[in-house]
């Protein structure tokens, strides 16, 4: 697949927040669910020049955030379109979000979180190269909810 970035309009963001739901646990990821993160996605002031949409065939296929922690170290937010997922291509897409992000930004690493239900997603990090470095709880979508931090360390 060939897959396209650009900066996420606010039409992105409301198409994204508005039609796109999971079923089932992965429901959890739907915007709504969490008022405070549908907010911050939905407003452009704070999704400044941070989210970026994955377009193939002209079709928005996923999104990225990446959001500096310090210097050299970018945290990444993801989500890929209902519909794709499980269909194994969340491989190629992980990886072409951290091509993206190597070529746009001086960086030696990215962390991410990710629920620890989900399963799925933690095997295709761990098959792009992501380590485990750590859980939390944090409260989220009306509950408390464990996450894995997980750390890619890009190499020369």
């Amino acid at each position: 697949m060939i897959y396209k970035f650009q900066p996420m309009s606010q039409d992105y963001a409301d198409e994204i927040a508005n039609r796109w739901r999971y079923d089932g646990i992965y429901s959890f990821y739907n915007m709504d669910a969490d008022q405070e993160d549908l907010q911050e996605f939905l407003n452009p002031t704070k999704r400044e020049d941070s989210y970026f949409v994955v377009i193939n065939k002209r079709e928005i296929i996923g999104f990225y955030s990446f959001r500096e922690i310090s210097d050299g170290i970018i945290d990444i937010g993801l989500g890929m379109k209902p519909s794709l997922t499980g269909q194994g291509s969340g491989f190629e897409f992980v990886k072409a979000g951290l091509d993206f992000a190597n070529s746009t930004y001086i960086l030696e690493k990215f962390t991410l979180s990710v629920a620890t239900f989900n399963t799925r997603a933690i095997n295709v990090y761990k098959k792009v190269g992501f380590k485990e470095y750590g859980m939390y709880i944090q409260a989220t979508n009306g509950s408390s909810f464990e996450f894995l931090k997980m750390i890619y360390e890009f190499k020369e």
